[in-house]
């Protein structure tokens, strides 16, 4: 059992209040709904960071365990893998929480004006294939923008039965929403792979009707799309992790590591590409990307930006931690995978008008180069890799979030009716302009870092292997990133500068609850790319201890040993911290190596 229960009330705490948050939306409003989804989530997060404060205290891993039948145990764990995903999807969830006050309130209220005939002098926007929500004469006019600082409309009055409706629905997103917070959490904390897929199917239930009910255009066909998608992919990822359990005996996560070497030689190749397969689809690798570009911009923006990039998680853990011995001999083709990914992203990039679509393609890219982190064949590499998981989606959430501003405030996501914004929404073009450095990897954002550290890891292991294949793949990634450049500012140019349409010259800024939203992500991303000791140090040290018994994976490079030379990524990861070198396994994996030869998660 347990020592504390930090875990399991900071996991199912939203699941249980969900419904809570329904009645409370219908009952009285935005307000009240809002406040108390914000205080749920705060909670929570805030029960996540005391045994994450264990883990920077010395500890290795904090878990809590329950038995739970023939599945085995259910568990909770927080390591140096779990915890950066754990800590940065629960802080964009209680972040988002707030943007959705004034986001939400605004598309439901136009909705419901439509849907009860009164939405005369509305003017529909292209998003997508279908329309966003009316723009309404008041907007334009900019007589009041879209929210007053309160959150709620001052120029929009609507009816009994629209109230009544525009509650109902409000109360509705608010519990979908927590639910998807506790499935994304119970995915990243579980210790079994039945307990890991049932989590996973729970993420897509409520995004399915997020899509569904609060989308764009031709909502209900783009949520078939997503869920048929990912469905079809975690069936067979629950095949993938069937075999598992039954070759190794058991599906917690330490017998798995106890008995890998029980799964037949000639079934692992099938496991772990139904594994890397089934993941893939979620995280919208190419080949496996159509639903991406339709859900990501037909979905409401708090809900795009969460949509994609949380099977990185899955693929580290079932397939680097726990059948890692094959790692290296398919890491080459997540390489180039990876790599595929990252061209095709940014090519379609470029081709886009509409800025959710320009960002959605974007966040294909993003995920194609962690891809390649991941298939570096080195413990750099797949530092760099799981970092950018961090990174890219702190610079990705603001940008939606300016998607979402302009939106609001304009009626339009069509480049081709922008420009010029920037003196109308300085607060909006300044946080926009740091979420682009992020994502194109410049300091002092967070995106510097991992991207150097990524980069320096692929090259290392071109160098190393004296391996043509993949320096060539390394050049090309550099030269990606160009294309990146290119999109991300040629966006910004077409929204910010140029000559502002006439109908937009009234326009301002949103109101604070988006404004300081957008601050706090950017206020983030540039305190973890001056200070990112707190995520890099436990990532790591757990990725080190993951790969210490594989000679093939290339370890950190020594500064003055034969392999390349990363001073800096060295000074910033160790600079306090003597303990790690080229041929020693850390003194923390010890602990793990223990946990690796089996037995039951505890707290340590």
């Amino acid at each position: 059992m347990a020592e504390s229960f930090f875990l399991l009330i900071a996991t199912f705490m939203p699941l249980l209040l969900s419904p809570v948050a329904y009645f409370l939306g219908r009952r009285a409003g935005l307000g009240a709904v809002t406040w108390f989804s914000f205080g749920v989530l705060v909670i929570s997060t805030g029960l996540l960071f005391v045994p994450a404060s264990m883990l920077n205290g010395g500890r290795t891993v904090y878990s809590e365990s329950y038995p739970w039948g023939q599945f085995g145990n259910f568990g909770l764990r927080l390591d140096g893998l779990s915890l950066p995903f754990a800590i940065i999807n629960y802080i964009w969830f209680t972040v988002l929480v707030i943007y959705s006050k004034p986001y939400m309130y605004r598309k439901i209220v136009d909705e419901a004006r439509s849907r009860f005939g009164e939405g005369e002098g509305t003017e529909s926007t292209s998003v997508g294939r279908g329309t966003a929500y009316a723009a309404d004469a008041d907007r334009r006019n900019n007589t009041s923008g879209i929210a007053n600082e309160s959150g709620s409309l001052a120029t929009t009055t609507i009816g009994v039965e629209e109230q009544r409706y525009v509650n109902s629905q409000l109360g509705l997103y608010f519990a979908l929403f927590m639910v998807f917070a506790m499935g994304t959490l119970g995915m990243v904390l579980a210790t079994n792979l039945i307990e890991f897929y049932v989590f996973f199917e729970l993420v897509l239930v409520p995004s399915f009707f997020l899509i569904a009910f609060f989308g764009y255009g031709l909502r209900q066909r783009t949520g078939l799309m997503f869920f048929f998608w990912t469905h079809a992919g975690s069936v067979v990822l629950l095949l993938g992790l069937l075999s598992i359990g039954f070759f190794a005996g058991g599906f917690d996560f330490s017998t798995i590591r106890a008995h890998v070497s029980q799964i037949p030689a000639q079934w692992m190749p099938i496991i772990i590409f139904a594994v890397v397969l089934g993941l893939g689809v979620k995280l919208g690798g190419f080949l496996l990307h159509p639903w991406v570009p339709s859900s990501v911009a037909g979905a409401p923006t708090p809900v795009s930006i969460l949509l994609v990039g949380i099977a990185t998680y899955g693929i580290l853990r079932i397939w680097l931690d726990l059948l890692g011995g094959n790692y290296v001999q398919y890491s080459l083709y997540i390489n180039i995978w990876g790599l595929a990914t990252m061209i095709y992203g940014g090519a379609m990039a470029l081709m886009q008008d509409d800025i959710r679509k320009v960002l959605a393609y974007s966040t294909i890219s993003n995920m194609g180069y962690i891809l390649f982190g991941l298939g570096s064949g080195s413990v750099l590499g797949v530092t760099g890799a799981t970092l950018l998981y961090v990174t890219s989606g702190l610079g990705k959430a603001i940008l939606f979030m300016m998607a979402g501003s302009i939106s609001l405030q304009t009626g339009t996501t069509s480049m081709s009716k922008l420009g010029g914004l920037a003196g109308k929404m300085p607060y909006t073009a300044v946080l926009a302009m740091i979420g682009l450095l992020t994502l194109f990897g410049i300091p002092p954002t967070s995106g510097f870092m991992s991207e150097w550290i990524l980069f320096n890891g692929v090259l290392q292991t071109g160098v190393h292997d004296a391996n043509s294949l993949r320096i060539a793949l390394f050049g090309f990634g550099m030269l990606t990133t160009v294309l990146s450049s290119a999109y991300l500012l040629w966006m910004y140019k077409r929204i910010f500068f140029g000559k502002i349409p006439q109908e937009l010259v009234n326009i301002r800024d949103s109101g604070r609850y988006i404004t300081i939203t957008m601050a706090a992500l950017a206020g983030l991303t540039l305190i973890i790319g001056v200070y990112p000791d707190p995520f890099l140090t436990p990532i790591t040290t757990y990725i080190q201890g993951m790969f210490h018994n594989s000679p093939a994976v290339l370890p950190l490079p020594s500064s003055g040993g034969s392999g390349i030379a990363v001073p800096l990524a060295k000074n910033i990861m160790f600079k306090s911290d003597n303990r790690f070198s080229s041929n020693a396994v850390p003194n923390s994996a010890a602990p793990m190596a223990r946990i690796n030869s089996g037995g039951a998660f505890t707290s340590h």
